[in-house]
This record gives structure tokens, sequence and C-alpha cells, in this order.
């Protein structure tokens, strides 16, 4: 079996054992209407954000 040439950086092993640790997107209910939607994003459903109309959407 093959042998490392040099010791890995510390950067190197913690980047690799950071990508293990992706999470699921967290979800939230929307106070408006009560859809569910990606928290701090738009709702696609009726365009609105923190309370504002934002994005026009055609029902």
């Amino acid at each position: 079996m093959g042998q490392p040439k040099r010791k890995q950086s510390k950067q190197r092993t913690r980047i690799r054992r950071a990508a293990n640790h992706y999470e699921l997107p967290k979800f939230s209910k929307d106070p408006t209407d009560g859809s569910i939607c990606i928290s701090h994003r738009v709702n696609p459903s009726n365009g609105m954000y923190r309370g504002r109309q934002v994005v026009s959407v055609k029902v």
C-alpha cells in the first residue's frame, strides 16, 4: 500500500472533515398563508419576504 510523501496539513484535514458536515435546509411556516418555505428566502407561493411583497406572483 502506498505511503504519503508529506504530512497532510491541518487545514486540508479540516476541509476534508467539514465536507461531511452539510445540513438540510431549514424550513419555516409562513405567517401570512401558512405555507412552508426555506428560511430567509422569498416564499415562492406568494412572493412575500419578511412581511413585504417582494415578487409579484401570478395565480
